[in-house]
């Protein structure tokens, strides 16, 4: 087995040199890979098999133009040395010489290192030692990493660099780790059923769950929760081409991008089937709400609060964390203009089925829910059929959407898109 050990060797010599022995100790081979970008004073006795000179021109540029950068231009420098690194990685890949990557880094290392895993296939292992992951202000910033790919992350406490007794003990469990990753390794399989993707969340689990009953003696189901950063990782994933389908219970982070609600998946949350070609089945739960918790905002003068007067309206407050406040007509309806935009440019747009339970988007807008609002849910209704291609049809259930009459519709939704796609 092949394992890629990454680091600064100017800054971190001892530590990938403990790593490198105790990775070849186990019987696997290393390609070490130095990703220095500091000013060239220190040189290392241990040599890298690529070097940041092979690295920085793969990015069309030298190490030299990089150390130049860093001063007034720092981002672009580590962009240019991720971009290299991470093309590094993946020919690796391609042609059967990468089984898996460990790598150590300070704040420069670790978003260099993890930009460039990020460009791996999801399943094969990568190991980060990082002194900086656990940092409370870069939380945003490194959950747009850990949130959408599967990368271990080990927190050093203590900084990696020289060779002292914590340091030592790191490395040596790093090395540990990726090893017996590498060797429990299986390569993915062509599976029997194919896979579809789910977003969900406790709102509608009940429908979600007889949608998923529905279908699992067929497919293999596989859920993201709808927190903003699951559904992140479900467009990524999805935009790999790993399944055959997409059912978006929730796509409210679109909404929530759109309002500024905790949830915000970003401006191509909707996009990743239409670029895949997939079938494409949603609903318009999430779109209901805006997450704006802690309720201690609302006492704080917040933006998002003051704003759109989220004082005034429907909310729920779950928990100390987490509050719900309804959408009104008007944000129903930018809502569901940006939506019908979005889906009507899907290619073939017969794949894109609207299922709308029309007595309830949600567990809190049915009668008597916390978020009970009909004459918001009719404008959605009403301005998204207005605004979406007649060729996307939209599906009304009489209905709330945690029913089996609600999940039998999304079935037999899917259905028919598997059927337009099978006969075109």
């Amino acid at each position: 087995m092949i394992i890629a050990v990454i680091g600064m060797l100017d800054e971190r010599e001892e530590s990938l040199q403990l790593i490198k022995d105790h990775i070849e100790g186990r019987g696997h081979k290393t390609i070490l890979i130095d990703i220095s970008i500091g000013t060239g004073a220190i040189t290392s006795a241990l040599k890298a098999d690529v070097n940041c000179e092979e690295i920085a021109g793969i990015s069309e540029t030298t190490v030299d133009n990089i150390r130049n950068m860093l001063a007034k231009e720092r981002d672009k420098a580590t962009s240019l040395v991720a971009e290299g690194l991470g093309k590094k990685l993946q020919g690796l890949y391609q042609t059967g010489g990468l089984h898996g990557v460990i790598a150590v880094g300070g704040m420069t290392g670790t978003f260099i290192t993890l930009t460039a895993m990020k460009s791996l296939p999801f399943g094969l292992p990568k190991l980060l030692i990082s002194s900086v992951a656990a940092m409370p202000a870069y939380a945003k910033k490194l959950a747009e990493y850990f949130g959408v790919r599967d990368i271990t992350v080990m927190h050093s406490v203590v900084d990696t660099v020289g060779a002292n007794p914590l340091v030592r003990n790191l490395m040596i469990n790093g090395a540990g780790a990726i090893s017996g990753m590498v060797e429990e390794y299986e390569a993915p399989k062509k599976e029997e059923k194919p896979s579809i993707a789910i977003t969900e969340f406790g709102f509608c689990d009940k429908g979600a769950h007889y949608v998923r009953e529905s279908l699992e003696k067929d497919y293999n189901i596989v859920s993201f929760h709808a927190t903003g950063i699951g559904e992140k990782a479900a467009v990524d994933l999805v935009g790999q081409g790993l399944f055959e389908a997409f059912i978006d219970l929730v796509p409210g982070g679109f909404s929530e991008y759109l309002l500024g609600g905790n949830r915000a998946a970003g401006p191509d949350r909707l996009d990743a089937a239409c670029n895949q070609g997939k079938p494409y089945i949603l609903s318009p739960c999430g779109f209901d709400m805006i997450s704006c918790g802690p309720i201690q905002r609302r006492d704080e003068g917040d933006p998002l609060w003051v704003s759109r007067k989220l004082a005034e309206r429907k909310f729920l407050i779950q928990d100390a964390i987490r509050v719900q406040a309804r959408t009104s007509p008007e944000e129903m309806q930018t809502i569901a203009r940006a939506v019908a935009e979005k889906l009507n440019k899907y290619k073939d747009k017969k794949l894109v089925k609207f299922v709308v339970p029309t007595k309830g988007f949600s567990s809190l807008s049915v009668e008597d829910g916390a978020l009970y609002d009909p004459d918001s849910d009719k404008t959605f209704i009403g301005e998204l059929i207005k605004n979406l291609d007649p060729q996307i049809e939209t599906i009304q259930v009489d209905t709330h959407i945690n029913t089996p009459e609600f999940a039998r519709a999304v079935v037999e939704a899917l259905e028919d898109s598997f059927k337009h796609q099978a006969g075109k």
